[in-house]
């Protein structure tokens, strides 16, 4: 599917969320509301109306005025850009409600000369991608589906330490929303909880030979998804199966924003960050050091894990002497 700018969620529906929020314990007149974000009284009741196919309880009609029941937890601009205030993502949120995948429109964007920073957010995905040709299962305002654009000046072979900090600051995100909770890193790009999977990281890049031209890392979590299709139910999880609790992706993706952005600024100025980031991420993680795993990649190969070389990528002790892993599916046996 080929998005384009059209596509994009109307401002419109975000400005009207902000009002209705901002105005929760009265019911604001149509007008008021038309007044407000300069259109006619006719148009609010056709938005209206469309975020109510969106999911979103306003109660009202167009005689009496509107007013939300619950507040949305949609991943608006409006809602999410005060979360995030300070970071280099405040003023570059870019939301849809449906979109084929938020890489690939960042991806897109980011050629097109979009700003560092620029984040790409949708409810749902109609061709959500994983590694490789994997796809990720994307239910709509169940997850957080998050693509986002830097230009850090980095040779390309140094792209999967931002994976790696990626993974990081979903975990350091999870744990602030829900402290104690175990949250497993698996390399080079999944989080696990309890042994099933509840995140994946995609980063891609375009790239000269010496340097990257821009990067896009894209982060999918599980929130709260309560069923998955029948091939994903043996290995996929959510949030809210593994807690019983019922998560606000706004406040989640707010601190995941706030986690990515620091680790990046750290990536930058911290000349010691690189070799932080892959102590931190192997203490973090069950299967770096001592798990036997078998590398599905060139026929496959089995041994024992030692831990992360200089540049991120995972060595194995297998009966041929110590092997470094730079691609493929990896299985924890």
């Amino acid at each position: 599917m080929k998005v384009t700018a059209s596509t994009r969620t109307d401002a419109r529906l975000g400005s009207i969320v902000r009002l209705l929020t901002g105005h929760a314990t009265v019911v604001a007149s149509g007008t008021k509301i038309a007044e407000e974000i300069g259109t006619s009284r006719s148009e609010v009741w056709r938005l209206i109306q469309q975020l109510r196919g969106l999911g979103v309880d306003v109660a009202g009609h167009p005689a009496t005025g509107y007013q939300l029941r619950a507040v949305p937890d949609l991943l608006l601009p409006e809602i999410l850009a005060p979360l995030v205030k300070g970071t280099i993502f405040a003023k570059n949120l870019h939301h849809y409600y449906k979109i084929g995948s938020t890489n690939t429109e960042a991806m897109r964007a980011a050629g097109e000369g979009a700003p560092e920073g620029s984040v790409f957010l949708a409810e749902e995905q109609l061709a959500g991608r994983g590694r490789g040709a994997h796809k990720w299962h994307s239910a709509r305002s169940a997850g957080i589906y998050c693509s986002a654009v830097f230009r850090p000046a980095m040779p390309p072979s140094e792209a999967l330490i931002f994976s790696l900090a990626a993974g990081l600051a979903v975990h350091a995100a999870v744990l602030e929303t829900f402290p104690g909770l175990r949250c497993d890193l698996k390399w080079p790009n999944d989080l696990l909880l309890n042994g099933k999977k509840f995140c994946g990281i995609l980063t891609e890049m375009n790239s000269e030979a010496t340097r990257v031209r821009h990067l896009v890392v894209g982060v999918g979590i599980n929130v709260n998804q309560s069923k998955f299709p029948a091939e994903l139910r043996e290995i996929a999880t959510s949030l809210k199966s593994e807690t019983g609790t019922e998560w606000s992706r706004v406040e989640l993706c707010a601190a995941l924003l706030k986690s990515l952005d620091r680790e990046y600024r750290c990536l930058l100025e911290d000349a010691d960050a690189r070799d932080a980031i892959l102590r931190r991420f192997q203490e973090h993680s069950s299967s770096t050091c001592g798990r036997r795993v078998r590398v599905e990649e060139n026929g496959g190969t089995e041994g024992i894990t030692e831990g992360l070389d200089a540049n991120g990528f995972l060595r194995v002790r297998t009966a041929a002497g110590l092997r470094t892993v730079f691609s493929g599916t990896v299985i924890q046996e």
